[in-house]
């Protein structure tokens, strides 16, 4: 379960970036900007889960 939940995080935080790159959009801050630590939770969390996504990858 956690695996699931990393790895949904990781593709909500690649289709950020790629919002950000493509069209200078931030998803995460249009949504939390308000509440500036909530933002930076989401992006510690989804960073946490990619690292967790590697991890899991290279361990099997």
């Amino acid at each position: 379960m956690l695996g699931k939940i990393a790895l949904i995080l990781t593709i909500v935080g690649g289709i950020n970036w790629g919002l950000v790159g493509l069209a200078d959009f931030n998803l995460v801050n249009l949504i939390l900007g308000f509440v500036p630590i909530l933002e930076r939770i989401v992006y510690l969390l989804v960073g946490v889960s990619a690292l967790y996504t590697a991890y899991d990858m290279f361990k099997k």
